[in-house]
């Protein structure tokens, strides 16, 4: 997007966006964790002025995550070690999409995670049947489990077996989740289009950790989790910029958005749409504020 378009969006209020033939009213979505499945946040406001909601990251079996503590504070953002707490594809699908869709009336994203490729594929062949779901979002970047997640997604060959094997036994359009955890993003998000993703989300957390001074101990039990945050929203933007300029399909740009100015930024390094993290664990309303502001008059 160029910054022309931006001056006529902010000029006549249209933040509509397009991906993959799914239209949005406007490019703002809650980040996959961060909301949860939509309907608890339901209760303070109407969640239908979101573009659309990536809901819990999936897995095929239920998961009750890592052990406590999971979550460290930091300078300009936060470390979370959650693990994949979800109650496994087929509760999400009988009882969360309903629940979900009984408030939400906008295009939902199915945020999809395994540890092995066979999960990923059927988690993927169920909810593809699942009319509340237009978009399937392949996690193959989350750094705070073991065997799994992020390990499908630092390497092109693993990315490429992994998209492959799902785009056989779906008809909707995959985004891939990619991780910032690598030495050439560029490398894994041409693996992920040359093997079928119709687009791309960047970044997921980065890896990080903390230490208590008190104890000499890391403060969160699994030692190492996701740093994400304002402070990691310059390198998302980097590889948003260098991605689009490497591949032809839309982008989802996540990664430290915590403004409306930061979503403009976004568009203009080359996304079509953002994801909303770590801001909407600090407040709740983040992203309606996010929203509101985009259409303010200066």
């Amino acid at each position: 997007m160029e910054i022309t378009e931006i001056r006529e969006r902010e000029r006549s209020g249209d933040w509509s966006v397009e991906i993959s033939g799914v239209r949005l009213d406007n490019p703002v979505i809650p980040a996959s964790g961060c909301f949860g499945f939509g309907y608890g946040m339901a209760e303070y406001y109407d969640i239908n002025i979101l573009g659309s909601i990536s809901f819990k990251g999936t897995t095929l079996h239920p998961r009750f995550g890592n052990p406590l503590p999971r979550v460290a504070e930091c300078e300009g953002g936060m470390i979370n070690s959650v693990g994949l707490q979800n109650p496994g594809i087929h509760k999400v699908i009988s009882e969360e999409l309903p629940k979900m869709r009984a408030v939400f009336h906008k295009p939902i994203i199915a945020n999809i995670s395994g540890f092995a490729i066979e999960e990923y594929v059927e988690c993927c062949r169920l909810i593809d049947k699942e009319e509340q779901v237009e978009i399937i979002e392949l996690n193959v970047s989350c750094p705070n489990v073991h065997g799994g997640g992020m390990s499908f997604g630092t390497q092109p060959e693993s990315v490429a077996e992994v998209v492959k094997a799902v785009k056989k036994v779906i008809t909707k359009p995959l985004y891939v989740k990619l991780t910032p955890n690598v030495t050439d993003i560029v490398s894994i998000a041409k693996a992920a289009v040359e093997a079928g993703a119709d687009g791309l989300c960047l970044i997921n957390t980065m890896l990080g950790m903390r230490i208590d001074l008190k104890t000499g101990k890391p403060v969160i039990a699994n030692v190492m989790g996701g740093f994400s945050g304002p402070a990691i929203f310059p390198v998302a933007l980097r590889m948003v910029w260098q991605v689009s300029h490497a591949v032809d399909v839309p982008i989802i740009g996540c990664g430290g958005v915590s403004s409306a100015s930061d979503v403009k930024e976004m568009l203009l390094a080359g996304a079509t749409a953002v994801e909303v993290g770590a801001a909407t664990l600090r407040d709740p309303y983040a992203c309606k504020r996010i929203i509101e502001d985009l259409y303010k008059k200066d």
